[in-house]
């Protein structure tokens, strides 16, 4: 491992700042774009083709379609950083695809081939860098500042918050003053800002390098324990075989389903039978490989089955940026309070900027009261507890998504404001879930297995949006919509209440699964 820097030991290391400063400028720059993507969808042209009906449907399939890109790309960083050249450098050049991409929305706002290959890029970009960058905070500690990591995994966080508030509170109102093209060009100039704060701590950082191929490695050993000459091949080997023919067998699914629903399916199930499989018939990879390694292997495994029981999570989490949304257009802005910041909120998409602010306001309470205040109660909040307790809160807060909408079903005009809860609620599971699982990626995955492991973390947000768009596709069938007729509840009210009981099912799975879950310690050593 190289560094450049002689880190005091036990001190938070100087770089870090370079590295927050980076990310509260990419936060603006992606949230900037994403959060005003589904109202500029909707009352653009390049849906102008659709009826109007279908125009908020479409333009929620595009903008979940672009989230699974976002989170389906850490794969390719993570492996790109892992074994060719490593986290600083495939952060950087990744950085200037993203640069590019937000470039061509700023450019082609009313030409869609430009705006979805747009769209294509910054998914590329944002999605390579995602699992580099939490990663690339964790390499900057050692075991003799271990403990100052969780303050800045959480600071990282408020961080990625901090940008993400004011991006949600400006940009629609630089659409609504400036049009589209300003408003997806001031998100690129901040990406811009981003990538030079990033270059300039180039000196200064620690550099874990990538990991040469390894007769040792994940893939390896799973290749031994499936395939190996050892005795004991069964179900393993049958589990797996069975994987792989049924994710090229997915294939089919393309002219039904679109690529993107098709793909991930297939990778799902491959992941799930060949890990499966793989776990079942570990010990026959004793032959080939090393004690450590077949740990190594076992740990990845465990740490996989957490994060699939996070993928609901995500699929409530993300729906804020449109399902939400288009609720919030239907309610009434409460102008005439006195409480209500007229002059700054002016649309239903700006109270997105809720979920940062209270991001930012929970963390700090949640280290300095909450934590505290439980542990002297004899209750310690552990993070995969933490994470438990995250997605069954995110679960409550769709319950009461869904009494505010069968009150706009009943006729009367509801205030915007009453959406303030159910952004509270699940901003509080988010910080639960989503800053605890930075730190526990980190410090669960083995050294050679940092990136990758964080895209697995990462590609759970995929999953959580395939769900909702599959979700989606189903309701459009009428035997399905005659169904939700037959409960009394309008379309969406339905929706709402079935992903809160969606969470509820992966917590209870959650939390039987976490009772039994082996904690590691992989932090390097100093």
């Amino acid at each position: 491992m190289s560094t450049t820097i002689d880190a005091s030991r036990g001190r938070m290391p100087r770089q870090i700042p370079y590295i927050i400063g980076n990310e509260a400028c990419e936060r603006f720059s992606f949230y900037g774009m994403r959060n005003i993507l589904v109202p500029f969808l909707v009352s653009s042209i390049l849906l102008a083709y659709l009826p109007e009906a279908d125009r908020e449907g479409a333009a929620k399939d595009v903008f979940h379609t672009f989230v699974i890109g976002v989170y389906f790309f850490p794969l390719l960083g993570g492996w790109l950083s892992d074994r060719f050249f490593g986290k600083y450098n495939t952060v950087l050049w990744l950085s200037l695809v993203y640069c590019a991409g937000h470039a061509c929305l700023a450019l082609f706002e009313d030409n869609r081939t430009g705006f979805y290959t747009g769209l294509f890029l910054i998914a590329l970009g944002s999605g390579g860098i995602k699992p580099l960058v939490s990663a690339f905070v964790g390499d900057q500690f050692d075991q003799s500042n271990k403990d100052k990591a969780k303050v800045v995994y959480d600071a990282f966080y408020w961080t990625i918050n901090f940008g993400s508030f004011f991006a949600s509170l400006l940009m629609p109102i630089f659409v609504r003053n400036y049009g589209p093209s300003v408003a997806f060009g001031i998100p690129g100039l901040l990406m811009f800002i981003a990538t030079a704060i990033f270059w300039a701590g180039r000196h200064k950082y620690v550099h874990v390098p990538p990991s040469p191929p390894a007769p040792d490695s994940f893939l390896n050993v799973v290749r031994s324990a499936l395939f190996g000459p050892a005795p004991g091949k069964g179900l393993g080997t049958a589990l797996a075989v069975a994987g792989i023919v049924l994710s090229v067998a997915s294939l089919a699914l393309i002219p039904p389903l679109g690529f993107v629903k098709a793909v991930l399916i297939g990778l799902g199930l491959l992941i799930a039978l060949v890990g499966i499989g793989a776990s079942v018939q570990l010990d026959r990879a004793r032959a080939a490989h090393p004690d450590t390694a077949i740990e190594g292997v076992r740990v990845v495994l465990r740490i996989l089955i957490v994060f699939a029981l996070v993928t609901p999570f995500w699929s409530l989490f993300d729906q804020k940026a449109s399902t939400w949304v288009l609720q919030g257009q239907t309610m009434r802005i409460p102008h005439e309070a006195w409480w209500w910041p007229s002059w700054l909120v002016v649309t239903a998409a700006q109270m997105q900027a809720l979920n940062p602010i209270m991001v930012m306001a929970l963390i700090p309470f949640n280290n300095l009261v909450l934590y505290p205040l439980l542990r002297r109660m004899g209750f310690e909040p552990t993070a995969l507890r933490r994470m438990g307790f995250g997605i069954a809160f995110s679960g409550v807060a769709w319950i009461m998504a869904g009494v505010i909408q069968l009150w706009i079903d009943g006729g009367e005009p509801v205030s915007l404001a009453w959406q303030i809860l159910p952004y509270l609620l699940l901003t509080f599971g988010e910080v639960l879930v989503s800053a605890t699982g930075l730190e526990f990626a980190y410090s669960q995955a083995p050294r050679s297995m940092k990136g990758t492991i964080m895209s697995f973390w990462l590609l759970s947000v995929s999953y959580g949006n395939l769900w909702v768009l599959m979700t989606n596709a189903a309701v459009r069938n009428d035997a399905v919509i005659g169904q939700i007729a037959s409960t009394g509840l309008s379309e969406n009210a339905f929706l709402m209440f079935f992903f809160a009981g969606f969470a509820f099912v992966a917590a209870l799975f959650f939390a039987l699964y976490a009772r039994r879950y082996p904690m590691q310690d992989y932090y390097r050593t100093a």
